[in-house]
């Protein structure tokens, strides 16, 4: 759970502000899921899959939680080492490492951690992973109460997500940003369930977000296409889908309708 300006959802960030550089077109309705139903199809569907989670707090804890409640096999990271996540792996039979070892053999890489924190992570973060992962990130910009003024989002207009995946060098997809915590705990519902919540899910690997879009399915959530990565600012705080507890429609929606103005009280 990141700081707070206001009340907001757990895990989550700041709307990217795109002062600067030119507005962009007109607000798209992006694309629902496949068949409207929000559920993709990809290859790694129904399979177990080895899964590194990089950050174990709100979000990482219960991604954790529930990953290995499926039957996958989850390797979790800290900034603080191993023996501080004792009690997350007796509780779920994860694995803790070290920050270097998290990626190894992974199909999927989560990184979920303070914006601030994203350069520090190591160089060859991904050394090791597994052919064709994928990363999903949750990071969010707090500028004021955590991560200090970034020029780059700030001034040169670069969205958090775009930010993130520049330093990590390797693509992103950006989901759960917008999502509590607990949800991830309590609000999982099968398919056609008609209170089944919908996530935005922005990036530009197809063959990766079909892989996290296919993992948030199995989760217990519908997902939304939110474009590429440079449009993630259409789910980050103070967007009409930030904490949207709702299905695919209402979420699409709600990106349409998102403006590219930072609000002033998340200006760095």
């Amino acid at each position: 759970m990141g700081p707070r300006v206001r009340k907001k959802p757990r895990g989550r960030g700041v709307l990217p502000h795109r002062r600067g550089v030119a507005a962009p077109p007109a607000p798209h309705r992006p694309a629902p899921a496949r068949g409207g139903t929000g559920r993709p199809h990809h290859a790694h569907e129904g399979r177990l899959m080895k899964i590194g989670i990089i950050g174990a707090g709100n979000i990482g804890g219960n991604l954790t939680r529930r990953l290995t409640a499926l039957g996958h096999t989850v390797s979790v990271a800290n900034s603080r080492g191993p023996e501080t996540l004792t009690a997350l792996a007796e509780e779920t039979g994860a694995t803790p490492v070290p920050v270097t070892e998290a990626a190894r053999d992974a199909e999927v890489v989560v990184v979920t951690v303070p914006l601030k924190n994203v350069p520090d992570l190591p160089e060859k973060l991904f050394a090791g992973a597994a052919e064709g992962f994928a990363v999903l990130d949750t990071c969010n910009y707090y500028p004021r109460e955590r991560d200090g003024r970034i020029a780059a989002i700030e001034d040169e207009g670069l969205t958090e997500s775009r930010w993130t995946q520049n330093h990590l060098g390797h693509p992103v997809v950006k989901a759960f940003n917008g999502t509590y915590a607990q949800d991830i705990l309590d609000r999982p519902r099968p398919a056609g369930d008609p209170e089944r919540m919908a996530v935005p899910v922005a990036g530009d690997d197809g063959a990766a977000k079909n892989t996290v879009r296919a993992l948030i399915d199995e989760l217990g959530f519908d997902t939304v296409d939110a474009g590429g990565v440079d449009d993630s600012w259409r789910q980050q705080p103070g967007t009409p889908v930030y904490g949207l507890r709702a299905g695919a429609d209402a979420v699409t929606e709600a990106l349409a309708a998102a403006s590219p103005e930072r609000p002033a009280a998340f200006r760095g």
